[in-house]
């Protein structure tokens, strides 16, 4: 079925994928903003001198979820460092500072996720050429080959 749409058939089904695509990844990435703004509070992970005020109190963040430094998590000088390599720092309205384990870092995690969509993109065209250029390869040489057995006049 596929090999009886045109190019422009199959030009525009692609576009339309991909703005499908698109659209569904501002979707998802609205919604996992969201959620994980409401279930941020409910999951648990270790803190530095097993301060809890967090859970209970309101808190400000003072430092976003970001790596910890090779020394921190070698010399183990940071206990939540051991768990997950990433940490957060809060203060608690009571003027406490918890150091606490987090899962990731969202932007290296979307820097990630884009970094492997460019390069999806660039290999997909890249084959896709490749097969453009091989198909007038082969479409040229059965050309050749019907020109030569007309021209010899043997059928």
């Amino acid at each position: 079925m596929i090999e009886t749409c045109s190019k422009r058939c199959m030009l525009f089904g692609t576009v339309s994928l991909g703005i499908l695509t698109i659209v569904v990844l501002i979707l998802e990435s609205h919604l996992a903003d969201t959620l994980t703004g409401s279930q941020r509070r409910n999951k648990t992970f270790p803190t530095e001198n097993n301060s809890t005020c967090w859970l209970s109190q309101p808190y400000t963040v003072i430092s976003e979820c970001h790596p910890c430094s090779d020394f921190e998590i070698r010399s183990k000088s940071i206990g939540v460092c051991i768990h997950t390599s990433f940490k957060e720092i809060l203060r608690c309205e009571n003027g406490e500072t918890v150091t606490k384990s987090c899962d990731r870092v969202a932007h290296l995690e979307e820097r990630k996720f884009w970094k492997f969509t460019i390069w999806s993109f660039f290999l997909g065209s890249v084959s896709s050429l490749a097969v453009m250029l091989r198909m007038r390869v082969l479409n040229h040489r059965a050309k050749r080959r019907a020109r030569q057995v007309l021209a010899n006049g043997t059928i």
